[in-house]
């Protein structure tokens, strides 16, 4: 928790630091990418950096830290702990690290703010940023030791490449050396390590879509993103028989293990986790109440939509409602409906767990139609691809 002396100093400063954190974290990243550019080689994305998302995800997670600290002093946001944990070990960030970042965040803020930042002021965000920091490392170190083996990045071989839906495609890869593998969970993602035409590496993470929990394989799905890297480079190079790196699985959304029913709602490529989750619940021959709520532009750019109409169809509590913004040509036995995803005329099952994954908007939308039909908010969980811009908010 906070000190006496940084509480007060904290309250006083908080919006006047918030206020100016856009200003702040793109002369944090620009300062320590000059000073230590090695950390854009398998680290940090470039993509993220040109369109701004992970300046605006670090200002958010330094503000909803502080504002925790704040309104709950005797706890710590758990919740926007394990997220980021679980993201930075996918990407192998460990505790000698952050000693970098404090260096040049702190110059940052002091650049922006100038004479406003005292040194009771620095004192006082430093703590912030430390007690933050380490509990990162604590919650870090307990996921790194769970992994099969001491490695962050192992070689994988593509066996198969397979369109799946308009613009999207799914890569089936299997081990490229004896490395023990780590079973990973319906949900969960794997940070994917390529090195790009100009010989920089470059890292996105990606949902497994098929089975999770295998040691022997990992399939993801990708959309083709015209404004990224390694989306752009996976379609257009990688070819069967190709080897590149992939990371442990990781991801804190866990499929809740109770009898109780699961709503999954998705929109676009944020079909994926979702797409896993019914692979590995039709494995299991589950009995549960499944809803899935799925949003699309067209029914040929769903992807996946095979598989996961095959789980569905071994699920015998299963139902899915679809939304198409164009229903032309789409099957009769969908039964589409038209326009964006929409609550109101869902019936969602009582006591239900449910789960979003899609762009952004969606699901701030998708959640606050959730809440309205009486799921709690504690209920309602959500997976990001990127950075976690809903903090940013």
């Amino acid at each position: 928790m906070l000190s006496d002396t940084a509480r007060p100093v904290i309250e006083a400063t908080l919006p006047v630091v918030a206020a100016h954190l856009d200003e702040i974290t793109p002369r944090f990243y620009a300062r320590m990418f000059a000073a230590r550019p090695e950390l854009l080689d398998g680290i940090f994305s470039r993509a993220n950096q040109r369109n701004g998302t992970q300046q605006k995800a670090l200002a958010g997670s330094i503000a909803a830290f502080a504002s925790h600290l704040l309104q709950h002093p005797d706890t710590l946001p758990e919740k926007v702990l394990s997220r980021i944990a679980h993201k930075h070990t996918s990407l192998g960030i460990v505790e000698e690290q952050y000693p970098i970042v404090y260096e040049h965040l702190f110059a940052a803020i002091a650049e922006v703010l100038g004479d406003a930042v005292t040194e009771e002021v620095a004192a006082a965000w430093s703590e912030v940023y430390w007690l933050m920091a380490d509990a990162l490392v604590k919650i870090e170190k307990g996921l790194y030791a769970q992994q099969a083996n001491d490695r962050v990045w192992t070689p994988w071989r593509l066996v198969a490449k397979e369109a799946a839906g308009r613009g999207s495609i799914t890569f089936r890869l299997e081990p490229a050396d004896e490395t023990p593998a780590s079973a990973g969970r319906p949900g969960q993602y794997v940070s994917v390590r390529v090195k790009l035409q100009d010989g920089l590496r470059q890292c996105r993470q990606y949902s497994l879509s098929g089975e999770a929990t295998s040691t022997s394989t990992r399939v993801f799905t990708t959309k083709l993103d015209e404004g990224g890297e390694v989306s752009p480079h996976l379609h257009a190079h990688l070819n069967v028989g190709d080897v590149i790196e992939l990371s442990h699985p990781y991801g804190d959304i866990e499929l809740d293990t109770s009898d109780a029913p699961i709503v999954l709602a998705t929109a676009g490529i944020g079909c994926t986790p979702s797409a896993s989750v019914l692979h590995n619940l039709a494995a299991s021959a589950s009995e549960r109440q499944v809803l899935v709520l799925h949003a699309e532009r067209s029914e040929q750019d769903w992807a996946l939509k095979e598989q996961m109409r095959e789980s569905l169809t071994s699920l015998p509590n299963a139902d899915l409602t679809l939304w198409l913004e164009d229903t032309a040509g789409a099957a009769e036995e969908l039964a589409p409906r038209e326009g964006f995803m929409d609550l109101a005329h869902v019936e969602l099952p009582a006591n239900a767990k449910v789960y979003l994954c899609g762009p952004l908007p969606f699901m701030r939308a998708v959640r606050s139609q959730a809440i309205a039909a009486g799921i709690p908010a504690t209920d309602i969980h959500y997976e990001v691809f990127g950075p976690d811009l809903w903090l940013a908010a």
